[in-house]
């Protein structure tokens, strides 16, 4: 066992872990005064279900065996014959496989909670727990293996360093069709309720995101640092940009634009972390800054009532930073798995370039086709979207029973 590498992947575990609640706290600001709770229970209860999930199947359907390169089977449903001091051998890195598991698990716990922005206040948290198990079963982990599990994508060379089509194309296409079925609100004018909760949900997610990048190097290598400063880096130039472009179009700067921006900035660069120089880091976060807030705009334009904006930041951000990955990917020697890192079309590999399109592609289509329709199916099981009475009075008090500020005391 490799002292450092353990060290390393606790702290990256446990850095993916906060960002959940980080998300809360980044969704509940987002959110009207009547709907924080609601938001930041659907965030927080990933954490319980998820997990339970996670240790039962999803870890073995995703990392154990292959069933037609999509799926993995049930060998190692509850982590059945694997000794907790066994070392994982996946990258060679001396450190048990259980770390492995536990950091893959918190991947899995804010993925489905990241679509809960697009439908605040508009799904029942009935629908939403049974939507919450069966959109893992069939769509995440399909992904997590044939991506990172050895499956089919991973055989025809597809590249996602920690997450561009696993993480953020699934969920963001996933909030798009889980927007057009609920449809609009009845009253679209919310403001932020509070913009410091906002900006406190940011800074958590942005320094768990170190852990998301960094560690998906799964070694404390010169990988690991790339990814972790390319994170910074990228995440920078995109709110500003994002800042820029707001203000320029607005005339004012704009302190949520900023923070969206940030995490646009962060979703964009998750699939090339570890797999670009600096350089092209900062290309991609100007196109992410750039490319998410027109794509804001655009779901502005038809009508698409995706409240916080899950489409347009982490699906269009998940989208171009595994195409701008085809492009700028560079070939990193002997460092890691030397038939694992490759070059980009600027480096003359057109083939890998199309791979990474069709990938994307595939997986944007999967994910809107299945979410509507497992939605449509819950419907049948028990409603879906909240009554207009609760819509109105908002779910924190007519759903949880719950407020988050007494308002009656100071």
């Amino acid at each position: 066992m490799n002292t450092a590498n353990i060290v390393f992947m606790i702290l990256c575990t446990s850095l993916v872990m906060l960002m959940t609640p980080g998300l809360a706290f980044f969704y509940g600001g987002l959110a009207s005064k009547r709907n924080i709770l609601g938001i930041m229970m659907q965030c927080f209860v990933s954490l319980g279900v998820t997990t339970i999930l996670w240790i039962a199947v999803g870890y073995s359907l995703c990392f154990s065996g292959d069933t037609a390169g999509i799926i993995g089977n049930l060998d190692l449903a509850f982590l059945k014959g694997i000794p907790f001091d066994e070392a994982y051998e996946g990258t060679g890195s001396q450190y048990p496989t259980y770390i492995f598991v536990a950091y893959q698990m918190m991947f899995a716990v804010i993925t489905p909670a990241l679509i809960t922005g697009a439908f605040v206040n508009r799904i029942t948290f009935k629908g939403y727990l049974i939507f919450l198990v069966f959109w893992q079963l069939l769509v995440y982990f399909p992904f997590v293996h044939m991506i990172w599990g050895g499956g089919i994508m991973a055989e025809k060379g597809v590249l996602d360093f920690a997450g561009g089509i696993v993480v953020h194309t699934i969920a963001g296409f996933a909030a798009l069709a889980s927007v057009i079925y609920v449809s609009k609100r009845k009253d679209q004018q919310s403001p932020p309720n509070s913009i410091p909760l906002v900006a406190l949900g940011t800074g958590l997610l942005w320094f768990g995101w170190f852990g998301f990048n960094a560690g998906s190097a799964l070694a404390s290598d010169s990988v690991a640092t790339l990814a972790f400063l390319n994170t910074q880096v990228a995440a920078a130039i995109a709110a500003t940009t994002w800042m820029l472009v707001e203000w320029m179009r607005e005339g004012k700067p704009k302190f949520v634009g900023f923070l969206t921006g940030a995490i646009a900035g962060l979703a964009t660069i998750t699939p090339a972390a570890g797999l670009v120089p600096l350089w092209a880091a900062m290309i991609i976060g100007v196109l992410a800054g750039l490319g998410c807030y027109m794509a804001v705009q655009l779901k502005n334009k038809m009508g698409w009532d995706d409240a916080l904006d899950v489409w347009g930041v982490h699906g269009i951000g998940g989208v171009i930073g595994i195409v701008a990955l085809g492009v700028l990917a560079f070939k990193v020697g002997e460092i890691g798995d030397p038939d694992y890192f490759q070059g980009g079309l600027l480096e003359g590999n057109t083939q890998f370039f199309i791979v990474q399109i069709v990938a994307v592609t595939i997986a944007a289509a999967w994910a809107f086709i299945f979410t509507y329709g497992m939605l449509a199916a819950i419907n049948v099981i028990t409603p879906v979207k909240v009554s207009d009475e609760q819509e109105t009075s908002g779910i924190d008090q007519s759903i949880h029973g719950e407020k988050a500020y007494d308002e009656g005391v100071l």
